[in-house]
């Protein structure tokens, strides 16, 4: 059922979640991470130098968390959803595809648009 992501504690700012990029798996392209805050959880990954992804990481199935990923597939470890890192389903029993969230990058934090 994947691997479990490692957790970055992302802080509310009234617009967006800010996350800092060093010293997490998002440091490096291929990336990802799931990111709690008291706005939401998400599953943020970076997918180029300067570019990510965010999305909704409450699973559209019956409202687990997902917390694990495989390769660039997130898993639901609920009942084994999986989805791309754009929030597509690529696997049951989910049907509907998860929430994405604009970012922009500056000075080594990503901030996801609300």
């Amino acid at each position: 059922m994947g691997s479990p992501l490692g957790v970055s504690n992302g802080q509310f700012t009234g617009s967006g979640v800010r996350v800092p990029v060093s010293g997490s798996a998002l440091a490096n392209v291929g990336g990802a991470v799931l990111v709690q805050s008291t706005a939401g959880v998400f599953l943020v990954a970076r997918v180029g130098t300067d570019a990510f992804s965010a999305i909704d990481a409450v699973c559209s199935h019956e409202s687990c968390t997902i917390t694990g990923a495989d390769g660039a597939t997130y898993v639901c470890q609920c009942h084994g959803s999986r989805y791309n890192r754009n929030g597509q389903v690529l696997a049951g029993p989910a049907r509907a595809a998860l929430r994405q969230f604009p970012t922009t990058f500056t000075d080594g934090v990503v901030t996801i648009a609300l």
